[in-house]
């Protein structure tokens, strides 16, 4: 059975601290080995210049990927960041962005996913994130 976005949701209002709740993320569609959220444009995500920060975008490709093990698990269970390699190619101004986090392989112990970042407006893509995950649970 899929989980739903208002499952989803619930496990990112439970599970995650403050500061990342503080980004707005919302589950914007979730399927059996993806997750698909949405960072909401805000000056205070924006760095000199006008551009989303950095340290942003990487918060919610993490979070995305949590939401995606969770879904393809049925549920949550507690995890952690073993590693995260982000390349950023454009910069985001004014505009939301779509994070599409996808399991390429998830095992009872680890987990691997490819995250895109992308425009909401544009569709342009922003970023690309590859993770791995600890799953402790």
């Amino acid at each position: 059975m899929t989980m739903t976005t208002a499952e989803a949701d619930k496990i990112l209002s439970v599970n995650f601290a403050p500061w990342v709740l503080d980004l707005g993320l919302t589950v914007e569609a979730v399927g059996e080995d993806r997750a698909v959220l949405r960072l909401p444009w805000s000056d205070r995500l924006a760095r000199e210049g006008g551009g989303l920060s950095g340290q942003a975008l990487m918060a919610a490709a993490d979070t995305a990927t949590v939401i995606a093990v969770s879904a393809a698990r049925g549920g949550f269970v507690p995890m952690t960041t073993v590693q995260q390699s982000t390349s950023f190619q454009r910069a985001v101004a004014g505009a939301d962005v779509l994070i599409e986090a996808v399991l390429t392989k998830l095992g009872r112990r680890m987990a691997f996913a490819d995250v895109t970042l992308s425009d909401a407006t544009s569709g342009a893509l922003a970023a690309r994130a590859n993770t791995v995950y600890a799953i402790l649970g």
